[in-house]
């Protein structure tokens, strides 16, 4: 599949009905879940079992097996885990959705993880920490998107893994809860990969 098919797929799938703001749910653009996962194609990446930690609604699990790897989707609200298998359900994608809490979900065979995790900015949300930490106690490489200007902070917190890509893309944030002002916003954000072996 090429990336612009997969890209106009992944527009397409239903995103949060009612996003918690505390969990900073975030529909991941299609054009930045493409993006994500072209990279990890190319190198190889989805070849095994690959995991979206945190999946929401299911961008990144769906698109990984779309694109041919064996998927898992983790997230811990129960509504955009109805969503997520209803999405993978409609378009024939084979996804094994669970139900957990990034930081205590027993996951083992992951060779990949690919995830869009809650930058901390909204209070109560317990931020990309959890997410790193399972990420890289979890898989072999992992792909990870970050706020702009985290690159000091996550390549200290992933050691002794080694950031070996830094990609900056944009991120069009769409108007999702009602102190946003605009209808879209585009925020600069960077794309990681992750190496721990």
């Amino acid at each position: 599949m090429k990336k612009r098919k997969l890209e106009m797929i992944l527009e397409g799938l239903e995103g949060f009905s009612s996003p918690e703001t505390s969990l900073e749910q975030y529909q991941t653009p299609s054009t930045v879940a493409s993006e994500l996962l072209y990279s990890a194609l190319l190198r190889g990446d989805l070849e095994g079992t690959v995991c979206d930690l945190g999946c929401g609604t299911g961008v990144l699990a769906i698109g990984a097996a779309l694109l041919g790897g064996r998927a898992v989707g983790v997230e811990l609200d129960p509504s955009p885990l109805r969503i997520a298998r209803e999405n993978a359900l409609r378009l024939g994608a084979d996804v094994q959705f669970v139900r957990g809490d990034v930081a205590t979900v027993a996951l083992k065979g992951v060779s990949t993880v690919v995830m869009n995790p809650p930058f901390g900015a909204q209070r109560g949300s317990l931020g990309d920490r959890a997410f790193l930490r399972k990420a890289v106690e979890t898989a072999e490489v992992v792909y990870s998107i970050h706020n702009a200007g985290s690159e000091g902070f996550i390549r200290r917190f992933v050691e002794p893994c080694k950031v070996e890509e830094v990609q900056k893309i944009p991120f069009p944030l769409r108007r999702t809860y009602k102190f946003h002002t605009r209808g879209v916003k585009v925020i600069e954000v960077e794309l990681y990969r992750i190496s721990c072996r």
